[in-house]
């Protein structure tokens, strides 16, 4: 079994060899064969090595979904360097942090997507000379055919050396995520352990080399590259790629492609199975669907079953530092589905620890935060249980139930929403005394945050004033949905916010 990215990269390349890899069909996107990826991915390594690009240097990809996306993070790992995915709803200051502090030495960034100039947000962000680190800057789609043009002068033997010496243990990919102090943390990861979330999760969902996936999901998540990208590689699936999710296009994708596997957050189905246009296309390809990340109501499972002809449908719960730790199996009735994450995956242990928490311990637990061993030693205890902070129980199946999060962290849209965070940008609101933020119900996306504030005497502020000062510090998923003003926050006795209390009155209220 190969144990390296590179190494299942060229495995699959002669297993899978004339069958199709990837379908791009995106503008500049491109169809490729797996022995065709697997010869794009070399030129790109070869150009990456052209540019002093070393082993164990980090490379950043600041894109949507693309092959592009997918050739550029496939041969950072072949030149032997290691994978910063930045996720596009970040802003230039919230990528610059993620790229100084993960080092990284060379990017690659999309041009103009979703109406902002990228690589202009992060020359923004940065003091004069800021960006003198990155040696490499790749701008895509524009420079990226003279980019890996440049992979032609070097010679092969120079390009296969450093894709030989990587080792399983080898740190494969760096995945930043928040904590709840707000402060982001980088999870590292082995090129061994990535390899197992991806086989786990294809083993799991039946993912065979007769599938087409459309990974709605980002690749900058890993729901999109470790559940999508590298999972399509150990399994033979032909990838699709779709850049900004649209329910009209998906489902033109959906007939086009006869698309069999399409994962994603709740609100992706319920988009499709309300859109007015829905009968007029055939999405009768589809045969499995993997959600999860926020409550799926019975009657959702039910209607993905009977209206879209799902033939299995599947939850399951991860988290960026263990990514597949439990999942529904297929032939669970709608009532496990929904209630329940399914039952440990991928080799993990379970078990509920005090107040709840659950603790996870298996074979793909990242290797621990970059430059963070306090942080490390908190999430990781001596006998290897990693503390998830979510609060949930276990049935005599032993399927898991999420009931909470100690943390505070909401899910808006399927993405991780950290209170602490956002809290952080409102105390450098002029005028505010203080804040909290919590998740409240939406029926599209899940959760959205709703922010409580406290005003100094004598500052008075709208909530549209509130609404447009976050907007230009924090991803749109981020941004607060409501303000309300308070006289004052209730409070325990050590001074603690109590936002339970909070949440007590808006269902009153509601």
């Amino acid at each position: 079994m190969e144990l390296t990215i590179p190494a299942a990269l060229t495995w699959a390349a002669r297993k899978f060899g004339d069958a199709e890899a990837l379908a791009d069909p995106g503008p500049g996107g491109s169809r490729l064969s797996y022995r065709e990826l697997g010869g794009r991915v070399t030129a790109v390594a070869a150009a990456l090595i052209d540019r002093d690009v070393v082993r164990g240097d980090r490379v950043a990809v600041w894109a949507p979904n693309s092959c592009q996306w997918v050739l550029a993070a496939l041969g950072t790992l072949s030149a032997g360097a290691v994978l910063v995915p930045v996720s596009t709803r970040f802003t230039g200051p919230e990528a610059l942090d993620v790229m100084e502090r993960s080092g990284a030495q060379a990017l690659f960034v999309t041009e103009d997507f979703l109406g902002v100039d990228r690589l202009g947000a992060l020359r923004a962000a940065a003091v004069p000379g800021g960006l003198e680190g990155l040696g490499l800057v790749v701008r895509m789609p524009g420079e990226w055919e003279a980019f890996e043009g440049r992979g032609g002068s070097v010679p092969p033997g120079v390009v296969s050396e450093p894709a030989g010496a990587v080792r399983p243990g080898d740190v494969s990919d760096i995945m930043f995520t928040s904590g709840t102090t707000g402060r982001s943390k980088g999870a590292m990861t082995s090129h061994e352990r990535t390899l197992g979330v991806a086989r786990a999760w294809a083993e799991c969902t039946g993912l065979t080399a007769r599938d087409r996936y459309l990974v709605v999901n980002p690749f900058f998540h890993t729901f999109g590259y470790k559940a999508g990208i590298l999972a399509c590689l150990v399994s033979g699936a032909a990838l699709v790629p779709q850049a900004v999710f649209d329910a009209g296009q998906t489902m033109r994708l959906i007939e086009a492609e006869q698309i069999t596997v399409l994962p994603g957050a709740p609100t992706i189905y319920a988009s499709i199975l309300d859109h007015p246009a829905r009968g007029s296309f055939d999405l009768s390809s589809l045969r499995l669907a993997v959600t999860g990340a926020a409550d799926v109501p019975v009657a959702l499972v039910e209607r993905m079953r009977d209206e879209l002809n799902f033939e299995t449908v599947l939850t399951g719960y991860g988290l960026t530092e263990a990514v597949v730790a439990t999942m529904c199996r297929p032939g669970d009735p709608p009532e496990v589905v929904s209630a329940t994450s399914g039952r440990p995956a991928a080799g993990f242990e379970v078990r509920i620890g005090p107040g709840e928490e659950i603790l996870l311990r298996g074979p793909n637990l990242m290797l621990g935060y970059l430059d963070d061993p306090v942080a490390t030693a908190a999430a990781i205890d001596a006998d290897g249980w990693l503390h998830t902070g979510d609060a949930g129980r276990l049935d005599a199946a032993g399927n898991l139930t999420i009931t909470g999060r100690i943390k505070d962290m909401y899910i808006c849209g399927g993405f991780n929403v950290y209170p602490a965070e956002v809290e952080q940008v409102l105390a450098r609101l002029d005028g505010v005394t203080e804040s909290a933020v919590i998740g409240v119900p939406d029926p599209r996306l899940g959760e959205v945050g709703q922010a409580f504030l406290v005003t100094r005497p004598g500052h008075v502020l709208a909530e549209a004033d509130v609404l447009a000062f976050c907007r230009e510090r924090l991803a749109n998923y981020k941004v607060p949905r409501r303000v309300v003003f308070r006289a004052a926050l209730p409070r325990n006795p050590s001074g603690k916010v109590l936002k339970r209390q909070l949440r007590e009155e808006l269902r009153e209220e509601a």
